[in-house]
């Protein structure tokens, strides 16, 4: 057995089960307990060992000493945690967000929404895509709220979205008749969703004034959907401070305005609590981010290979990597945002290399930059990635639209991030068509607005039609990005030289060699730098 011991080969695998584990945390909760319990095996394992040979009084001491410390961090990792949660749970905070943004806690109760889709005419500000396609994602960032009914939807034609209220005179007592007619008939309306990216506090306050009802813009939409889907602490404290830009621009806005005074006036304390939270929220990441950067280290020294899945929300990021890895445990969830936690998920090219694919955050179009920034410390890790795998979904109607916003928006993070010497090549980014089991004729895909070719991989997570060939290109890009070669190495039967390529390389397959039976052929996938460490240890020392 290549001179390992039966309790060497489990302990091996013991460790390297404890240290996958801890490349896949959620939050820094996780992420702290993976590493206590790394800790804590080696520790057990040193002192259970030594005792065979020391005094046992000795090593009591030593496991004393060590259950304290682990004490003490518990202690110290639980009040942290408690300080993140208090800092979420915030009474006073809450009232200010509530009247700001119309955003509460509350998020099953049931809501019965107007959808009001502005679009301008003409001119070089009309958007791209069109009316229909804009109310269509309207009403999707609706339903991803649970007991949130859509009572009336319409697309209104505006010449500017810049006025102080938004619609025209004659316009906006069209929509109030409508409105009004609606609720004559006995059907309830809670609030009204002017979908775009973020109304003025002028805007607001007029359109509340004429249609007697709450109004919400899609900022104060996504960020209750955000709310709704964030589950670990580090989601958590980024959808708390995404809140902050709307609410401080709503005050900004309201003390310009001409009017003036009203129904967000912070005072001073409350000011005072909005820059203290601001300032706590930013330490915490802080702290988060320096630990991702402490796992993207740990990656870098084991040589894992990392592969980012982005793309616009709801293509099919989650479903692509439960394909690429055979993970059961992911379960993809038909709904915007779904995802807003970048985790890890190890699976296994067919060169038998193992690689980290990362799941993303979503991108969505009209959505306001300082709600995306705040997301930007979790979007690094995709940033940072050696391969990027751009997800779309082909059976969207918009889908060269989507395709178009999602690469402005990694372009912006890359020139606003910290990248290092990372840049957006094409040879780091696979296209993938999504979802084409759903198209009528997969065919047509493949060709663009212009009638040219695309270079575009089309799959399917579903039935995983094109699955296989999609693996065989993200491993080409890695081996080339990550400078690894395929190479046959002739090692001594059972020698150091075999368990070292285990360890440090990816053995792809071994046979014997049929021209000396003490040989073996290994054939490997090696980095150049492990390639030159395996000559200097068994090449040039054994000249």
């Amino acid at each position: 057995m290549l001179g390992l011991s039966v309790r060497s080969i489990v302990r091996k695998v013991c460790v390297k089960n404890v240290l996958l584990q801890s490349f896949q945390p959620k939050c820094r909760n996780e992420l702290e307990r993976c590493r206590q319990l790394t800790q804590l095996f080696f520790c057990r394992e040193k002192y259970t060992d030594s005792s065979k040979y020391k005094g046992g009084k000795q090593a009591g001491q030593r496991q004393k000493a060590i259950a304290s410390k682990h004490e003490d961090d518990d202690e110290a990792l639980d009040e942290t945690m408690n300080q993140r949660t208090e800092l979420i749970e915030d009474r006073e905070y809450d009232t200010v967000a509530s009247s700001a943004m119309h955003v509460t806690k509350q998020i099953l109760n049931v809501q019965h929404v107007v959808i009001i889709q502005p679009y301008i005419k003409w001119g070089p500000r009309k958007n791209p895509t069109k009316p229909d396609l804009l109310l269509q994602e309207a009403e999707a960032l609706v339903r991803s709220l649970p007991r949130w009914n859509i009572e009336l939807s319409m697309k209104v034609p505006v010449e500017t979205l810049d006025k102080r209220q938004l619609f025209g005179t004659g316009k906006l007592e069209e929509l109030k008749g409508i409105i009004q007619a609606r609720q004559e008939t006995g059907t309830p309306l809670t609030c009204v969703f002017i979908s775009k990216g973020t109304l003025t506090y002028g805007q607001k306050q007029t359109l509340e004034q004429v249609f007697r009802l709450p109004v919400m813009d899609r900022y104060s939409v996504v960020v209750q959907i955000l709310r709704l889907h964030a589950v670990s602490m580090e989601a958590k404290l980024q959808v708390a401070l995404a809140e902050l830009p709307y609410i401080w621009s709503q005050v900004k806005d309201q003390e310009g305005s001409a009017k003036g005074g009203g129904r967000i006036f912070l005072s001073d304390s409350q000011r005072q609590m909005l820059q203290l939270r601001e300032r706590k929220l930013r330490n915490e990441l802080a702290t988060i981010r320096s630990h991702r950067e402490l796992l993207r280290n740990r990656r870098r020294q084991k040589n894992f290979p990392v592969v980012a899945v982005v793309g616009y929300t709801n293509a099919g990021k989650t479903s692509l990597i439960k394909a690429l890895t055979e993970e059961q445990s992911l379960q993809p969830r038909d709904q915007l945002f779904a995802t807003l936690d970048v985790t890890a998920h190890a699976g296994l090219l067919p060169c038998k290399l193992e690689v980290l694919y990362m799941d993303t955050v979503g991108f969505m179009a009209d959505i306001p930059t300082g709600l995306i920034e705040c997301f930007v410390a979790t979007l690094e890790d995709a940033m940072l990635a050696d391969v990027i795998v751009h997800v779309q979904d082909m059976a969207h109607e918009n889908c060269a639209e989507q395709r178009a916003h999602v690469e402005r928006t990694l372009g912006k993070l890359m020139q606003q991030g910290n990248n290092g010497d990372r840049a957006l090549t094409p040879e780091r980014i696979i296209n993938v068509g999504n979802k084409i089991d759903l198209v009528t004729d997969p065919a047509d895909l493949r060709m663009d607005s212009d009638g040219e070719q695309q270079r575009l991989h089309l799959i399917s997570s579903r039935t995983l039609v094109g699955v296989h060939e999609l693996l065989l290109e993200v491993e080409r890009r890695v081996l080339r990005v990550t400078v690894r070669q395929r190479m046959v190495i002739r090692v001594p039967m059972g020698g150091q030289e075999l368990a070292w390529l285990y360890k440090n390389a990816a053995v792809t397959e071994s046979a014997a060699d049929p021209n000396n039976a003490e040989r073996l052929l290994v054939s490997v996938v090696i980095t150049e730098a492990k390639l030159q460490q395996f000559r200097h240890l068994f090449i040039r020392n054994r000249g």
